[in-house]
């Protein structure tokens, strides 16, 4: 028999006998809080944080919590299959890491320990532009496992090419590029704590590390560290960036290439237009537009549009197993998982990371199973209704 996500529970049970607990709990959305505790409050709110006053924050949690499941009976759910075809290769189910930035803010061991919980656990990891850890290090750490490159597209095309081109030559199969941060929103609870960390040199280690980024420099940077943070912010994001720039990716990319950050039909079909492979429903965790579209009530309308021409993936509010079905339910191939594996490896490191995968998993394909299907393909609409009370 197949081992299932779900059978992480009777592990949990199991290891009871001899007295001992989850480090850390089950329940993922009181990781947030834990972390809130545990770590300071610039890098609690630097991850935590939001646009504005928050709520686009709560709107996506509100968009996810308002579609209800409605469980079928009587179906043969005891084999079960969550693995789901994305951009070309079959993933184990249909999840994700997101791209979160500067995780040595959170763990000393950052990306690469994210990294190693995604590998140990087949799911695929996109490492951030704004890692603090430069990309070949984060592969080392990843031997053959599966692992997607997001882009930060900087003004200077040189550095550009040179990301795709040590991506490349790192094994990163999947190019994702966030679209939605050509300049950084206003966020109070970094504002209010006076914290970025890109001014100190942290997140910026892809860059430091580039040749094309250090030849635009008049000393090495451990000389004038100053100058090489001003050269990274001149470049960092450019807000002249249109549609007819992708030629320059897909002329530098050979692999499948994915645009985060669409939330209008019209964007997905001129993404599928352009000659892209996947777009990312999402408004970047409510990090970027205050009193944006929750990003679970723009998803069908992207599905809709583009759906049967383009891998449709999804994020911003996932936390639990069963909002993984509901964006199944409304067309999404597979979601991004983001916040909560960076409270995870705050809290415990690498092994936090895989905490946080196979609770999400296990409860995914609990929910799975308890609504009546044996995989992901037969999720649908149908499987959801609106609470509009």
């Amino acid at each position: 028999m197949a081992k299932h996500w779900a059978d992480f529970q009777y592990e949990i049970y199991l290891n009871g006998m001899t007295g001992a607990v989850p480090r850390l709990p089950t329940d993922l959305t009181r990781l947030e809080e834990l972390t809130e505790q545990r770590l300071g409050p610039g890098p609690v709110g630097y991850v935590a944080g939001s646009a504005g006053n928050g709520s686009t924050a709560r709107a996506n949690r509100a968009a996810l919590d308002r579609r209800r499941i409605v469980p079928r009976m009587l179906r043969d759910v005891h084999e079960r299959d969550l693995s789901v075809e994305v951009l070309g290769r079959t993933l184990p189910a249909p999840l994700a890491l997101a791209p979160v930035g500067v995780l040595s803010i959170m763990h000393p061991d950052a990306e690469p320990a994210a990294a190693r919980a995604a590998a140990a656990q087949s799911v695929p990891f996109i490492l951030s532009s704004a890692s603090s850890t430069p990309m070949e290090q984060v592969a080392e750490a990843m031997g053959d496992a599966e692992r997607w490159f997001q882009l930060y597209w900087a003004k200077d095309r040189e550095v550009t090419r040179s990301f795709l081109e040590r991506a490349k030559a790192s094994g990163f199969s999947v190019l994702v590029v966030t679209l939605d941060t050509p300049l950084l929103a206003w966020r109070p609870r970094d504002l209010d704590q006076a914290y970025l960390p890109f001014l100190h040199g942290v997140g910026t280690a892809n860059y430091f590390s580039d040749p094309a980024f250090l030849s635009g420099l008049a000393k090495p940077v451990h000389e004038d560290p100053n100058a090489a943070v001003l050269h990274f912010v001149g470049m960092f994001a450019d807000p002249g960036k249109t549609w007819p720039d992708l030629a320059f990716l897909r002329e530098n990319w050979d692999g499948p290439i994915v645009l985060k950050g669409v939330l209008h039909p019209d964007d997905a079909r001129r993404a599928a237009e352009a000659g892209m492979d996947g777009v990312v429903v999402s408004n970047h965790g409510g990090r970027q537009v205050a009193g944006s579209v929750a990003a679970a009530d723009a998803l069908p309308g992207v599905v809709d549009a583009v759906g049967d021409r383009l891998d449709v993936l999804f994020d911003s509010g996932v936390r639990t197993g069963d909002d993984v079905f509901k964006a199944l339910a409304l067309g999404a191939r597979a979601v991004l998982l983001g916040r909560p594996y960076a409270y995870g490896l705050g809290l415990d490191g690498q092994a936090g990371v895989e905490h946080v995968i196979r609770c999400l998993l296990a409860e995914f394909d609990l929910t799975l199973a308890l609504s009546g299907h044996a995989g992901p393909a037969t999720v649908g609409v149908a499987d959801l209704v609106e609470d509009t009370a």
